[in-house]
């Protein structure tokens, strides 16, 4: 029988080492001989031992089920002897599963080992909690890996991370780690806000990115992929692991010498501390960056005007402003505005209000502004129609365009649909379908139809973005509760458009009152001159109702309040 020799591995090769870990016993290396035919015993052994195994964690072997208690127990006795609390290192024990697992099989593949070498050796000797002690420390990573899995990072992963870390001590990691959780998880109880963000920049970018924007993106591919997805963004519990695998770096910056700096940095920019961690799980690579850094970005800005009062607010709603591709692209967004004579005060207008604006390509803006062209909206009527509603130029060309033909299909030709860009451009901004359509269907239901509807739309198209249920319908509820009908609310709209536009405690309901209280006049008289709601009652209702009345004249609403200054005086005073 020919035999053959295999030479077996007495060591695992380790991630990591320590000078203050305890010698590994050598072993000799022994070449065994098997049959060519057979299985050996060794085969067995480096199957067994060697190649995954697969373990229903729900369902441990019966080995690792009788000796996890010790293990959790030398564990957190392993972890004391770094100086963190009893409390905590107990904690941490009860919360590695995996870590103590592989301890577990690390002793015991060793007790195997020793038991098939039937020699006498010192690890024999020892208790089961002496050997898992042993086997930790020996593993070098001074109790990291245990810490980081007890925060719900994998084995694997804690294992990655912890090679980062192999200059930090425990205690002094548990508090870098405590810090970091507050400054980015302690802030609003409104988390979801962070997540919708997320979405409306990635929605929102349409230009070649830098490393920095790169890294932040996968980072929120990563959560997104989890349950609950970016909605989670703000959650500590959903996203610590995953920064920390993305940015492991970040656990090596000193709070007192970084991270309290950079806090108080923002801070003087307008942040308030409350939302510092909007800044942070936005653009996690800003942490890592020198303040010196941050601070010529933020003089870069200030050189081309970006940078007001208002820029705290803007840093924390979209503070990949602090890259270098978004900050690349505000030039070419200001070149593109130049060549179109749009005001920079008006795109800057627009992208403090709206600075997603940022990293939308110069391109896709100016598909947007061409159709403005088209409707006879140039210039600077432009910049006024972006000043007023940034979100527009972010629109897909398609949604605008429906808005413009719906408009067409009310009986607007193409100048009238121009101008009421310019008056109103938040109607563009909304859905032909979802929005207007039941605007319109609302206006006509109150009788507001044919030329009487592009009339009123024409004169205050406001109506169009006003809300019906918070807006128009208790307005008009109102106006049903002092005698008008139904009806007449829609025949008051068409002469007087702006009138369900006005509130009912500040303006309708104090001079419905005082017309009838004070003046004597019923509810009829507003029916047939509605313009009445849109004078001041102190500066002109009242004056000129107590100047008809010295004079003791009968006059309508309409021969009282439509006439000039001038006029009143010469009919009624003179």
């Amino acid at each position: 029988m020919i035999a053959k020799s295999l030479l077996i591995p007495t060591t695992a090769n380790l991630p990591f080492s320590s000078p203050k870990t305890l010698s590994f016993p050598q072993f000799r290396h022994p070449r065994l001989p098997f049959p060519n035919k057979a299985y050996s015993f060794t085969t067995q052994f480096l199957r067994k031992h060697f190649f995954p195994q697969c373990q229903n964690p729900s369902n441990p072997s019966p080995y690792l089920a009788e000796h996890l208690d010790d293990t959790r127990e030398a564990i957190s006795h392993f972890l004391v002897e770094f100086g963190i609390t009893i409390e905590d290192s107990t904690s941490i024990a009860s919360n590695c599963p995996q870590y103590a697992k592989m301890l577990i099989d690390s002793v015991k593949d060793l007790e195997e080992w020793n038991a098939w070498k039937s020699d006498e050796m010192e690890f024999d000797a020892l208790g089961f909690k002496e050997k898992v002690l042993y086997m930790a420390k020996e593993k070098g990573d001074n109790g990291k890996v245990a810490f980081l899995e007890s925060l719900g990072f994998t084995l694997s992963s804690a294992m990655n991370v912890a090679r980062y870390l192999s200059t930090e001590s425990l205690p002094a990691l548990i508090l870098k780690v405590k810090y970091i959780k507050e400054m980015f998880f302690s802030g609003s109880d409104d988390k979801g806000h962070i997540g919708r963000n997320a979405r409306r920049m990635m929605m929102h970018l349409s230009i070649p990115i830098d490393d920095d924007l790169q890294q932040t993106l996968s980072l929120f591919e990563k959560i997104q992929a989890r349950r609950g997805g970016l909605d989670r963004l703000g959650s500590s519990d959903a996203t610590f692991r995953y920064f920390i695998e993305s940015f492991p770096r970040t656990l090596l910056l000193q709070p007192d010498a970084h991270l309290k700096p950079m806090v108080e940095f923002f801070e003087s920019l307008g942040v308030p501390k409350e939302r510092m961690d909007s800044i942070f799980l936005l653009f996690p690579p800003v942490i890592l960056y020198d303040i010196k850094v941050i601070k010529r970005k933020v003089l870069a800005l200030e050189k081309v005007g970006a940078v007001d009062e208002d820029f705290g607010k803007m840093i924390f709603k979209y503070p990949w402003i602090l890259s270098t591709s978004i900050q690349d692209n505000y030039k070419e967004i200001l070149s593109f505005c130049d060549a179109e004579k749009v005001a920079k005060a008006s795109i800057d207008k627009a992208i403090r209000s709206w600075p997603h604006l940022l990293g939308c390509s110069t391109s896709k803006l100016k598909v947007i502004v061409d159709h403005f062209g088209i409707l006879g909206v140039k210039h600077k009527k432009v910049g006024h129609v972006i000043a007023k509603s940034p979100q527009l130029l972010l629109r897909k060309p398609e949604e605008f365009l429906q808005v413009v033909s719906f408009l067409k299909e009310l009986g607007f030709d193409q100048e009238s649909v121009g101008k009421i860009l310019v008056r109103c451009p938040e109607i563009f901004a909304t859905s032909a379908e979802k929005t207007l359509r039941k605007k319109v269907e609302f206006l006509t239901w109150m009788g507001v139809y044919g030329d009487h509807l592009c009339r009123t739309i024409k004169k205050y198209p406001e109506l169009l973005v006003s809300d019906i249920e918070r807006t128009l319908h208790p307005r008009m509820k109102y106006l049903m509760e002092v005698g008008v009908t139904k009806e007449e609310v829609g025949l008051m709209v068409g002469r007087f458009s702006p009138l369900l536009g006005y509130s009912i405690e500040e303006v309708l309901r104090p001079k419905y009152e005082f017309l009838v209280n004070t003046m004597g006049k019923g509810v009829k008289e507003v029916v047939e001159y509605p313009r009445y709601f849109s004078y001041s009652l102190e500066k002109k209702i009242k004056p000129r109702y107590w100047a008809v009345m010295r004079r003791n004249v009968e006059c309508s609403l309409k021969e009282m309040l439509d006439k000039n200054d001038d006029d009143f005086a010469h009919h009624f005073i003179v």
